[in-house]
């Protein structure tokens, strides 16, 4: 018997795993855009598709999934390779303690776990960078983290959406 290209063995559709790392892929992507800058100005779309997914669907991924995820955020991104790898394992680590001990979220919290999360990533980033090739001051990342800050309820919107398109049948 042939498969079905559009399903998987098991009967479902290939949106339903494909749509949430397309996204994230996608997101990482938004860093290949032409802008000529001489600091950092796109926010970390990756990272914000990967939190949104995480917060709102916790179930869909195990830990793992941020070591490939993380792959094409470094080659997307130039970033040195493992920095995304890394510090996104870490972080769904910490989502899976934060799931652990509060189980009941509002809005609210779950913005301020993206905002804290995002600032520390990249942050850590900054730090990481920094003995390599960077010697730019850390206010650098203002329009950066303000950006992320503001643009993350459009990006848990817009997962939102792209989550009940997956899901419709």
């Amino acid at each position: 018997m042939i498969a079905d290209p559009k399903h998987f063995s098991d009967g479902r559709p290939l949106r339903v795993v494909a749509v949430p790392i397309a996204s994230v892929v996608a997101g990482s992507a938004m860093n290949l855009w032409p802008i000529i800058a001489t600091e950092p100005l796109l926010p970390p779309f990756g990272l914000m598709m990967l939190l949104a997914w995480r917060l709102l669907r916790p179930e869909i991924w195990a830990a793992w999934i941020a070591l490939p995820l993380g792959l094409a955020d470094d080659l997307l991104s130039g970033h040195d390779l493992g920095i995304a790898m890394a510090l996104w394992t870490i972080v769904l680590l910490a989502l899976d303690w934060i799931d652990h001990h509060f189980v009941w979220r509002d809005w609210w919290m779950e913005w301020g776990i993206a905002i804290a999360v995002i600032a520390i990533v990249e942050t850590m980033i900054w730090l990481i960078a920094q003995p390599l090739h960077g010697h730019a001051p850390v206010v650098t990342l203002s329009p950066q983290l303000i950006g992320a800050f503001l643009l993350f309820p459009a990006i848990l919107r817009l997962t939102a959406a792209l989550d009940r398109w997956r899901l419709k049948r």
